[in-house]
């Protein structure tokens, strides 16, 4: 499970699994945050870590916020747990942000770890930073010490059971330790309603797309189990407490940072190919056009082009 930045399933941004990982928008899942790659042997994960890494750092005003919120709910922890954590961006801050805790990043794909773990050397938290290999949830079983937070940024979704999932995540909790989960939100924004070429509102077509290509995978997950995504309901089942959610805004008002445009360009792009003939002929000729950098109207130049997103997390606490 790699976190996309919005981590990175067809249509789902991650990412953010995937954090910082998936594309599509499953009710708001994909678009960002983090999100699933997929472990397709074509991928050439040196080469994509650095780009993911780009990617999730974009988000880094949403994370920052998150934990913030996180931090006056966890006092002092002293064993975090990223699962799913790509190349490290969100693990790192964790180190940062609670410098007396142990962070553990968590994912399945070794390539992106190692970017984890070099990002951490490079940030100074190395002395405080582990990684661990492996597919969730059962991997988890091989921490050494059970978490007082143990993160998930929009990794859950990609799998099958996910009822089973929270159960086996709130096992790894110690008594009193907080899960979180970054799930939901709302779909992100890049252009205005009406961009002056094509039919106005191509980004809410390509959210309707992106819903039924979230609900095809989930129902295509070995296991897959369909649940009514009632956060605080499935954190109880799993025996856990007090549930929470608060949602974050990211907010890059336009012209775009050069960073900001790739990762539209990227996003968009991933779009356009991987809907194929679903998509309406015109709406791709105005992606066509939206990702040419030498069209005036691209995303590459355009001074209209934003990042406007929500980003929901949800918190349970494992009863002491």
């Amino acid at each position: 499970m790699a976190h996309d930045s919005e981590h990175h399933d067809t249509g789902h941004l991650h990412t953010g699994h995937r954090n910082g990982h998936g594309q599509g928008q499953g009710q708001g899942q994909g678009q960002g945050l983090g999100h699933g790659h997929g472990q397709g042997a074509d991928i050439d994960w040196n080469e994509m870590g650095p780009r993911l890494e780009a990617q999730a750092e974009l988000f880094t005003p949403v994370y920052q916020r998150a934990m913030a919120w996180l931090a006056q709910e966890v006092t002092e922890p002293g064993l975090i747990v990223d699962a799913g954590s790509g190349p490290g961006v969100v693990s790192c801050l964790f180190a940062e942000v609670f410098p007396g805790a142990r962070v553990v990043a968590v994912d399945s794909t070794e390539p992106l770890l190692r970017h984890a773990g070099a990002r951490a050397a490079r940030l100074g938290v190395a002395d405080r930073f582990d990684t661990l290999a492996g597919e969730l949830p059962d991997v988890l079983g091989e921490l050494e010490y059970p978490a007082d937070l143990l993160w998930a940024s929009r990794s859950l979704h990609h799998l099958g059971d996910q009822r089973a999932a929270l159960a086996a995540f709130a096992g790894r909790l110690a008594p009193g330790g907080t899960l979180a989960l970054l799930e939901g939100g709302l779909p992100s924004r890049f252009l205005p309603r009406d961009i002056g070429i094509g039919r106005p509102g191509l980004q809410a077509r390509l959210d309707a797309l992106q819903e039924e290509w979230f609900a095809r995978m989930r129902a295509d997950l070995p296991g897959s189990v369909a649940e009514v995504e009632d956060w605080a309901a499935l954190l109880t089942s799993a025996g856990l407490r007090h549930a929470r959610s608060r949602s974050f805004l990211l907010d890059l008002p336009g012209p775009a940072s050069e960073r900001a445009r790739s990762y539209v360009a990227d996003t968009l792009s991933r779009l356009r190919d991987g809907f194929g003939e679903a998509l309406d002929p015109e709406d791709r000729a105005t992606l066509d056009r939206l990702l040419d950098p030498s069209d005036a109207a691209s995303v590459h130049r355009r001074p209209d082009v934003f990042m406007l997103g929500a980003y929901t997390v949800h918190t349970a606490v494992r009863p002491v």
